[in-house]
């Protein structure tokens, strides 16, 4: 099997009706967040357990095509020993890796940012395709102010982005290109979507200039949001249709994908936005899925509060939010639906 056709294999798995991504690549420092959040220390254990019990939750495949996992999870096992990433191929779901290495201050431009982990990649990505993982994700942030992001952030940006998806597709590993738009402030909907459509242009510009090969990838992009101190609410009509006037513009058909990130919104907002969008827009060029870390575990871990009784209360909690967000990839969800078990 070649390279294009191995990538080929691995979007047309990844990329099913009714289906989308559980990102589930918490750093270290993250996942403390969040399991301080319901009392649970994050040991080595804990988080083995945990990422375990995602991994098993009966049924999730129907609704679940893909798992970004974090670098520590390719190499743990569930109780049985079996390698987690193994549990996921089984079950027809494809394990990811995030690769990048966190974010710091770009040089000599305030207020932008950039992603590190470069360096080492193309080793890195030998090593974890041999445990298993068939695609990976690299995030670059994007802070709006008035200033913000500058020209150069929003260029240095997708440089990073491109760069890493070259290198992953040269090892034949498909790459998620993760440019997040953060939520934080109080710009308006149409300043989301203003930086939004720059820092897309720019990407597939790169994309282009390092030959990456847009059928074999794809976006994992912020929704086009009002900031969450913003005094205006946005609808989930609102927001469907000033996210897709943006990427109808600046995102070609060659993408198979778009899974969306769910930074910021609640479960239930981040499922009704999504609907919003196909139902929308049933005749998009590209599908239009998820790609949700908090969106799909809050009701998980608040159902699981680290304790071996609450598993399987925890798995039908994923289950659900699985369910209804493969319900908002068809445009058939209904917020009645989140009565139901």
């Amino acid at each position: 099997m070649t390279i294009a056709d191995e990538l080929q294999a691995t979007i047309e798995q990844m990329v099913q009706p009714g289906k989308g991504i559980l990102a589930a690549d918490e750093s270290l420092p993250t996942i403390a967040k969040r399991f301080a959040a319901i009392a649970v220390e994050s040991t080595e254990e804990d988080r083995r357990a945990y990422r375990a019990l995602l991994f098993t939750a009966p049924g999730i495949e129907d609704y679940i095509s893909g798992v970004i996992a974090f670098e520590e999870t390719l190499g743990q096992t569930t109780a049985d020993g079996t390698p987690l990433p193994e549990v996921l191929a089984r079950r027809g779901i494809v394990p990811g890796i995030k690769v990048d290495k966190g974010k710091g201050p770009l040089a000599l431009s305030p207020g932008d940012l950039i992603t590190y982990g470069l360096d080492g990649l193309a080793e890195r990505l030998q090593h974890y395709k041999s445990q298993g993982a068939r695609f990976a994700k690299w995030r670059e942030v994007y802070s709006i102010s008035e200033r913000n992001p500058t020209a150069l952030g929003i260029t240095a940006n997708a440089e990073m982005l491109a760069r890493y998806a070259a290198a992953c597709q040269e090892q034949g590993i498909v790459p998620i290109v993760e440019p997040e738009v953060l939520i934080d402030g109080n710009h308006s909907l149409a300043r989301c979507a203003e930086v939004t459509e720059a820092v897309q242009q720019e990407i597939f510009h790169a994309l282009h200039r390092h030959h990456v090969v847009l059928e074999h990838m794809i976006l994992k992009p912020n929704m086009v949001l009002p900031g969450k101190e913003h005094p205006v609410r946005a609808s989930a009509a609102e927001i469907a249709a000033a996210t897709l006037r943006v990427f109808r513009r600046t995102i070609p058909a060659a993408v198979p994908s778009i899974n969306f990130l769910s930074g910021g919104l609640s479960p239930e907002e981040a499922t009704a936005n999504l609907n919003a969008m196909n139902a929308a827009s049933p005749e998009a060029p590209w599908a239009l899925s998820f790609s949700y870390g908090r969106a799909l575990q809050q009701p998980v871990l608040r159902a699981w509060q680290g304790k071996a009784d609450n598993v399987a209360a925890a798995q039908q909690a994923l289950l659900k939010r699985a369910r209804l967000n493969g319900a908002a990839r068809r445009g058939e969800y209904q917020a009645t639906d989140e009565s139901s078990n």
